[in-house]
């Protein structure tokens, strides 16, 4: 199985910059694409970046110019550098990756628990 486990949330003033972290860890042969998404109380989860393993990228209208997705392929970690904060942005933050377990199955799909960011004055 995979583990993802994310850290570097907290609470933060606007303008403000954060870098989220997420490791994953377990039994697994290969990391696919990897990414983040998010969710504000009371609204769905949303994208807000995802990178695949050769490190193309893509994120939401919303955060471009202000968030920056990365990863390390020999750490199995990805990041997201998060830079102007606003108070919308405040949302648990999850760690998303496709992840193929054994050579004979194809990628599955998990998720981290979350990690809180809050932008707040």
């Amino acid at each position: 199985q995979v583990q993802l486990v994310e850290s570097g949330g907290g609470l933060v003033q606007p303008g403000g910059s954060l870098r989220l972290s997420c490791a994953a860890s377990g039994s697994f042969v290969s990391i696919y694409n990897m990414g983040w998404y998010r969710q504000a109380p009371g609204k769905q989860r949303e994208l807000v970046a995802t990178i695949t393993r050769s490190s193309s990228t893509n994120s939401a209208d919303s955060v471009k110019g202000r968030f920056t997705i990365s990863r390390d392929n020999a750490k199995n970690t990805v990041y997201l550098r998060m830079n102007s904060l606003k108070p919308e942005d405040t949302a648990v933050y999850y760690c998303n990756a496709d992840a193929r377990v054994t050579l004979f199955q194809t990628p599955q799909n998990y998720w981290g628990q979350g990690t809180q960011v809050t932008v707040s004055s």
